[in-house]
């Protein structure tokens, strides 16, 4: 009787799970249905205003998410493509639909290269004759920064605009090491290496204090000289209006001329009605970026036969595979061979936007551009960053172009290893190890690090830096001397970097993928995308994808946006694994 009563419970929770299957799928179904049915189809009318929100996070590389119903079940994160943005504003340049644009961006999510690259490209659509206009309830200085290329600027009459320069800080873990008995035990080789001086001192050096007044200086001097041109003032009376607050509320920001009007947001709606030519009784046409560039509006049309493969390394260097946010040596080295063996692909563009990462990883992928560079030629597109390891695997190309306000060098690497020690001696805790051989257990975190294993680490440090400075002096024909000057770990913007022969020339990726045209020989030319990521639509449903997706979504909502890329920073950094080719700290510049 038990077996027949367990054999009964059995089939009935087999029932039961299928059930529960069925009717979430039914749901689905029904959501998908019901969202189809009721979605209109998104045309671009006549009299149409171009609205750019971009408080969607932008990436250099936003692959469409081909998944049916990867949006009701939010695996589609909504990221923006940056060349998608930029090419769907020279379309609106020249589309009779579109009589010109209309900036509503609180928050700008994207990094101070890509701003400045699509500002660039808003002050090109400005030469067609048709209008931009922008309006917000409070400027933050990167959306201040984006719209200050407008026509005209408003804000609520409430509102209020952040313009008072920039800053950096980072906090210092020395003193809590010392008080809890957790301390991270730090090999290094670069006096600016500074990714890891929160754990060896209580305050910052004099060479960190240094750089990172430097590369401020030098990207607030960026932003200062484009704003000043669009505003008509002088770089010195900005910095006197930042230092003084004058733009501290909507009066002060007109009485000097950092804003055009206090206006509420239908009052805005009635501007844009005018300028387009229709009756305030009228609706107003509008079309949002994300609906423009899923028209086709994201790429620009061509027939031509011959390409340029733009191959896209953004996020942190990992070893293995990677994906969209993480550059993995296996992806990009699949994606390397693959242009070379298409004979239709002339040349390569390489977009580097990361921070650094795995020393190993980084080297991997050296090699395979160097073996690429033999064949096809080789040009850098430096993003918002490409530091530490992301200068590792542009050092070699032909040619290196850097947007101004890059983030780049950090020539250096470390290691860190996490220590108990202290804390398990204080709670009674004590590790004993049995081994065969002298050196069998080469660390553990229980035990205080030996001289040893310090004395190997450092080694390794040492070797690997030696090999990094040695990859910079051949990629730029340098003496390793030069190279070591230069080195150390500093960070230096992409104006610094130019200055001292990093990067051979300021400039977009378009400037970049045409001068790997010009190297190539070729004018009639297209690009194609790379690494192709296959999104395999079955994982969205397993359980640590879903709970996954659910995390993450709690905490952007519980967080904010900003104080989740806090998290996020704090959560990988603690998961370094290896020496690393990392770049000194993390950045957010508002």
């Amino acid at each position: 009787m038990k077996f027949l009563r367990e054999l009964l419970a059995a089939v009935l929770g087999v029932f039961i799970a299928m059930g529960i299957m069925f009717l979430i799928f039914m749901v689905i179904v029904s959501a998908s249905a019901s969202s189809l049915e009721g979605e209109k189809v998104t045309t671009v009318k006549s009299n149409s205003v171009l609205e750019l929100n971009l408080e969607n996070r932008v990436k250099d590389y936003a692959p469409k998410n081909t998944d049916p119903f990867a949006e009701i079940l939010g695996v589609d994160d909504g990221s923006l493509g940056l060349q998608k943005i930029l090419n769907a504003i020279e379309n609106a340049k020249t589309d009779e639909d579109i009589k010109g644009i209309s900036i509503r961006s609180l928050y700008i999510n994207a990094g101070v290269a890509q701003t400045q690259a699509i500002r660039n490209k808003l002050l090109d659509f400005k030469e067609s004759g048709k209008f931009i206009y922008a309006y917000s309830d409070f400027y933050l200085q990167k959306s201040y920064y984006l719209s200050s290329v407008a026509d005209s600027i408003f804000i609520n009459p409430v509102g209020g605009t952040d313009f008072r320069g920039l800053s950096s800080e980072i906090l210092y873990y020395k003193d809590l090491e010392d008080k809890t008995g957790v301390k991270m035990e730090v090999i290094r080789h670069g006096k600016y290496k500074s990714a890891v001086e929160p754990y060896l001192t209580n305050k910052m050096s004099d060479a960190n204090r240094e750089q990172i007044s430097s590369f401020l200086n030098s990207i607030w001097d960026e932003l200062v000289i484009d704003i000043a041109e669009s505003r008509n003032k002088t770089p010195e009376e900005l910095n006197n209006i930042a230092d003084s607050l004058l733009v501290r509320n909507p009066r002060l920001a007109i009485e000097n001329k950092m804003l055009d009007g206090e206006l509420f947001h239908d009052e805005y709606t009635n501007k844009l009605k005018e300028l387009v030519g229709i009756e305030l009784d009228d609706e107003l046409n509008s079309i949002s970026i994300e609906d423009y560039i899923a028209l086709g509006k994201g790429r620009i049309k061509s027939t031509a036969k011959d390409r340029i493969a733009v191959i896209y390394a953004q996020g942190d260097i990992i070893y293995g595979e990677g994906t969209e946010d993480h550059i993995g040596p296996d992806k990009i080295i699949e994606a390397l061979q693959k242009v070379r063996k298409n004979d239709r692909i002339k040349a390569i563009v390489l977009r580097v936007n990361s921070p650094g990462g795995s020393a190993l990883a980084s080297d991997l992928i050296w090699r395979e551009l160097e073996l690429t560079k033999s064949e096809k030629p080789l040009v850098v597109s430096m993003g918002n960053y490409a530091a530490s390891g992301g200068y590792y695997i542009a050092c070699n190309a032909n040619k290196i172009v850097a947007e101004p306000t890059t983030i780049t060098g950090s020539i250096g690497v470390f290691g860190i290893v996490p220590n108990f020690s202290e804390l398990a001696n204080n709670i009674g805790v004590n590790a004993e190890q049995v081994n065969t051989n002298k050196n069998s257990s080469s660390y553990s975190p229980y035990s205080p690090m030996s001289e040893n294993f310090r004395a190997q680490a450092t080694e390794g440090v040492e070797d690997i830096y030696k090999v990094f400075v040695n990859r910079v002096a051949q990629g730029r024909n340098m003496t390793e001397s030069r190279v070591d000057s230069l080195a150390q770990g500093r960070v230096w913007t992409g104006v610094e970097a130019l200055e001292n022969g990093l990067v051979d020339s300021l400039g977009s990726l378009e400037d970049a993928i045409a001068i790997a045209a010009d190297l190539a020989n070729i004018t009639d030319y297209r690009t194609s995308d790379y690494p192709i990521y296959k999104k395999d639509f079955k994982d969205a449903f397993k359980a640590p994808s879903l709970l996954k997706l659910s995390k993450e979504k709690l905490l952007k909502e519980e967080l904010g946006i900003e104080n989740y890329e806090i998290y996020k920073n704090i959560r990988e950094f603690s998961n370094l694994k290896g020496v690393q080719a990392r770049m000194p700290f993390v950045i957010k510049i508002k």
